[in-house]
C-alpha cells in the first residue's frame, strides 16, 4: 500500500460529483475539511448513506444554526496557554491543531479554524503547570491528534513528562489507527520509544473506533503493535445519526474491539456543538441503543459507560424507567459532588443535559 495522501479541498475529491463539491465546499468554508486516501478506499462510494462516507465528507445541514463552537466551555478551564485542567486528577495538553481527518461531528472542531489559538506548539507552560500542581496523576495528550506530531515533538513532550515523578499515566486521544494506522504501525522508532517509555509510566491510546468497519486488518496490525509495546488499549465514541445510531453496529463494535483486546470505555452523547445537529442523537434514544448493544454482549465487551461531558463534568445515564431518567454525576470539575443521583421526567425530544433543566424565565 502507497503511502496515504492527505486531502483538505473538496474541489480534489475525484469521488464527488461537481454539485456536491459546490455545495461541500460552503460548508468548509465555515467547517474545515480533511480526508484521506487510506480512509476514501474504506467508503462505498456508490452509497451516499454510507457510515464512513458521513464520517468524513460534509453535509449541507451542517450549517443548520444549532449549538455553539464550545459546547462543553473547555476555555472556562484553561488556566495557561494550551492546556486544560477540569477534573483534578488530569491534565490536557492541546499540543497539536491537525489530525489525519477532521470528524464532521467533532467537539473542537472550533480548534481547526485559523482564527483560533487554543493549540499551542510550545507546551512549556502546560509543563510547568503540571509540575506545579502535585495533584495531578494522568495527563492527556490531545488537540488535534497527537499522533500527527513528528516522532521528536512526541518524544520531547514524553521526555518532559518523564521527570514528574507524581504524573502516573500518559494518555493519547487518538483515531490515527483508524484513520492511517500506517503511519503507525511502520513507525519503527516511535514504537521502540514506546516500549521503553512504558517501563517507566503507563502510557494508554484512548482509540476512536466509530464504526465496525473501521476496524480493518491494518488497523488491527497497528492496535497489535502498540499493545506489544506495553501500551493500554481502549476506545470511546459518540453515538451519531447515520453512523451507528443502530443496536446491531454497536453491538458489533463492542465485540470486535473485545476482540482485538481494545476495552471500550466511554460512549458519548453527542455534544450540542455548532454544525452538529444532522449528526445528533436524542439523549435517551442514543441510550436505548447503547443498553441494548452492551446487553447482547459478554463481559469484556460491557465496560463502556454512556456519558455526557457536560460543562460542570462527565454525566453518566444510568437508567431510563418508565416516565424516569437518572443520571449520575460520573467525574465532576468539583470532586465533592461526583456520584450525585440525579433524577428527572423523561424528556424524548432531549439533546442534552440542558433540555431537562427546568427552564428559567426572563423578567
Amino acid at each position: 500500500m502507497g503511502k496515504t495522501k492527505y486531502i483538505s479541498d473538496v474541489h480534489k475529491m475525484k469521488e464527488l460529483d461537481s454539485n456536491e463539491k459546490q455545495i461541500f465546499s460552503k460548508v468548509s468554508e465555515q467547517f474545515k475539511f480533511r480526508t484521506n486516501s487510506y480512509y476514501n478506499a474504506l467508503i462505498d462510494w456508490t452509497d451516499p448513506n454510507d457510515p464512513l462516507r458521513r464520517v468524513v465528507i460534509p453535509d449541507a445541514d451542517e450549517l443548520i444554526n444549532w449549538g455553539t463552537l464550545d459546547a462543553s466551555d473547555e476555555i472556562r478551564y484553561q488556566p495557561v496557554e494550551g492546556l486544560e485542567h477540569k477534573y483534578p486528577n488530569t491534565a490536557l495538553l492541546l499540543c497539536n491543531e491537525v489530525c489525519g481527518a477532521y470528524c464532521r461531528f467533532c467537539f473542537r472542531k472550533r480548534l481547526f479554524k485559523d482564527e483560533n489559538d487554543e493549540v499551542k506548539k510550545d507546551v512549556s507552560a502546560g509543563i510547568a503547570y503540571i509540575q506545579k500542581h502535585k495533584g495531578i496523576d494522568n495527563v492527556l495528550l490531545t488537540g488535534g491528534d497527537p499522533l500527527m506530531l513528528s516522532n521528536r515533538r512526541i518524544m520531547d513532550i514524553l521526555d518532559r513528562l518523564k521527570t514528574i515523578q507524581h504524573v502516573k499515566v500518559i494518555r493519547f486521544g487518538t483515531k490515527m489507527l483508524g484513520f492511517d494506522p500506517l503511519k503507525i504501525s511502520e513507525n519503527k522508532v516511535l514504537l521502540d520509544y514506546l516500549s521503553d517509555y512504558s517501563l517507566h509510566k503507563k502510557v494508554y491510546f484512548m482509540l476512536h473506533f466509530n464504526h465496525p468497519r473501521e476496524m480493518t486488518s491494518e488497523a488491527l496490525h497497528a492496535i497489535q503493535a502498540i499493545q506489544t509495546c506495553g501500551v493500554i488499549t481502549v476506545n470511546q465514541t459518540p453515538i451519531i445519526r447515520g453512523v451507528n445510531d443502530n443496536v446491531e453496529t454497536m453491538t458489533q463494535l463492542f465485540s470486535d474491539l473485545s476482540f482485538a483486546g481494545v476495552l471500550p470505555y466511554y460512549v458519548f452523547s453527542c455534544r450540542p456543538t455548532a454544525g452538529n445537529f444532522t449528526y445528533a442523537v436524542p439523549v435517551e434514544e442514543a441510550y436505548a441503543i447503547f443498553i441494548k448493544a452492551r446487553s447482547r454482549n459478554s463481559g469484556l465487551a460491557k465496560t463502556a459507560r454512556f456519558v455526557m461531558s457536560y460543562t460542570d463534568g462527565k454525566i453518566e445515564v444510568i437508567a431510563k424507567t418508565g416516565n424516569k431518567i437518572y443520571f449520575k454525576k460520573h467525574n465532576w470539575a468539583n470532586s465533592s459532588e461526583n456520584e450525585e443521583l440525579l433524577v428527572f421526567p423523561s424528556n424524548s425530544k432531549a439533546y442534552w443535559f440542558d433540555d431537562y433543566l427546568p427552564k428559567t424565565e426572563v423578567s
